[in-house]
């Protein structure tokens, strides 16, 4: 069921990534909702899907906290 959301998460970031404030809003509500182990693999892929996508690294603070 946890992986489920963890997909779940990154289906939305994907669709939502066209505009950096509900990205970083969407970001933020992940990490509300997943447990830690998910978040470390979310960090993860959100590096690698934002290489192409410089206006998204700003949801990167979110992940440091």
């Amino acid at each position: 069921m946890a992986r489920a959301m963890l997909d779940y998460t990154k289906t939305v970031l994907k669709k939502v990534s066209f505009d950096t404030k509900l990205f970083c809003k969407e970001v933020k509500k992940a990490i509300s909702r997943l447990q830690p182990g998910e978040i470390e693999e979310l960090k993860i892929w959100l590096k690698s899907f934002i290489t192409d996508k410089p206006e998204l690294e700003q949801s990167l603070i979110y992940l440091k906290a």
